[in-house]
């Protein structure tokens, strides 16, 4: 069986730049040549993708997301894993970090047994690249929608037993400040774990001892977090202005264009910048379905919400529950509202989350030898191709 993919006729995006007249030439689910299209000799087993003059880009890559497709990764079960990667491939992503939400340990020891069955299944979908456990060790006032019965402080007795239940964890956001989360995050980053900072309410110094533990990543930057508060009269800078003033502080932003507003989509790419800012749909089971009624978390134990202004809310609309965005939505608001560059948008979407998850060696870019993931779109980021490695998993 010949395994060629060819894709021509495309306007390829590059980490730096935008070139036509070029041909990509496929072989195993690898990159094996970026040429001219005439040096290209095509044999009747090829599989021959004309662009149309289309867009063609690296896969996306989503490193938060907890669902899609009326799915939930917390629904526990293989097909919630198999239908929100189906859901999300049809949006350009090929790859993503199955998230689960704070819960019961009971509900964790699950999910790691359900995750392996579902790598094994899933043909059909995005990639996964992982777990990102998001919680339960998070700051009370600053939950936003996780389950507050649920939170706790880290324990070793605890993570040393769900450290030890799998090894498909590559992702862990907490509060740092908690008792105990700093000797954690250097458990995590022996480990090689992604820490993540999220759901806190940390001081900019409470940050900084964070980040010299291993803490470099804030989730969903202003969602969920601490900025300038007053103690007594004092002003004390949060984890907002920790993030522009640690240079090296990675940050991801829901970039739907309803948690954060133009202004800061803009001031977060004008201060962190492309390299340093990852996009990331933070969705749950309501992306890709209509508004109406939803659960955030799983089925059985997960908490009602209102899918409406595109965006979920609580019922008492007092706060966000997670996004409904598709990662083709996160480009198109960072082009149309945030008004930055196609390439640039593409970057964050595409080579910076693969940094950050060291996995930037296979995947992140169109580069010869990396991994045959491509996103095929129009002007207005409308998906006609989804590939991974090689193989068409989307094509509208």
């Amino acid at each position: 069986m010949n395994n060629r993919i060819i894709i021509k006729n495309g306007k390829i995006i590059f980490p730096d730049r935008i070139e036509e007249n070029l041909a990509i030439v496929c072989e195993n689910g690898k990159i094996v040549d970026i040429v001219n299209p005439h040096e290209v000799i095509s044999d009747d087993g090829d599989v021959v993708i004309d662009a149309r003059d289309k867009y063609v880009s690296s896969g996306f890559i989503d490193i938060h997301t907890h669902g899609g497709g009326g799915h939930d990764f917390m629904d526990g079960t293989v097909e919630a894993y198999l239908g929100a990667a189906e859901t999300h491939a049809k949006h350009g992503t090929t790859a993503l970090l199955p998230t689960t939400l704070t819960s019961t340990f009971e509900e964790l020891m699950k999910t790691f047994s359900t995750y392996k069955k579902a790598v094994k299944q899933n043909t059909k979908g995005a990639k996964f690249l992982g777990l990102h456990l998001e919680g339960p060790y998070f700051a009370y006032n600053q939950r936003g929608a996780q389950d507050p019965k649920y939170l706790r402080n880290p324990e070793p007795e605890e993570y040393n037993k769900v450290l030890a239940a799998s090894d498909d964890i590559v992702r862990w956001s907490l509060a740092p400040e908690l008792p105990g989360a700093l000797e954690f995050g250097k458990v995590l980053r022996e480990r090689n774990i992604l820490t993540s900072i999220a759901h806190s309410d940390a001081i900019y110094e409470e940050v900084v001892d964070a980040y010299n533990a291993g803490f470099n990543h804030i989730t969903h930057l202003y969602s969920a977090m601490s900025t300038i508060t007053r103690r007594n009269a004092f002003r004390y800078a949060g984890i907002v202005e920790a993030a522009y003033l640690i240079d090296d502080m990675n940050v991801e932003i829901i970039a739907d264009g309803v948690h954060l507003p133009k202004s800061l989509l803009q001031f977060v790419y004008k201060f962190k910048g492309p390299d340093k800012t990852a996009l990331c749909t933070d969705s749950m089971r309501g992306a890709g379905m209509p508004d109406g009624e939803s659960i955030l978390g799983s089925l059985d134990k997960g908490q009602k919400v209102i899918i409406e202004d595109g965006v979920a809310k609580l019922p008492d609309r007092t706060a966000f529950a997670g996004s409904v965005a598709t990662t083709d939505r996160l480009v198109r608001t960072m082009i149309n509202i945030a008004e930055v560059p196609l390439v640039e948008a593409v970057k964050m979407m595409t080579l910076t989350p693969a940094r950050m998850m060291k996995i930037d060696q296979q995947k992140g870019s169109i580069q010869k030898n990396k991994d045959a993931d491509f996103v095929i779109f129009d002007d207005n980021i409308n998906v006609s191709y989804t590939i991974l490695e090689g193989n068409v998993i989307y094509r509208n």
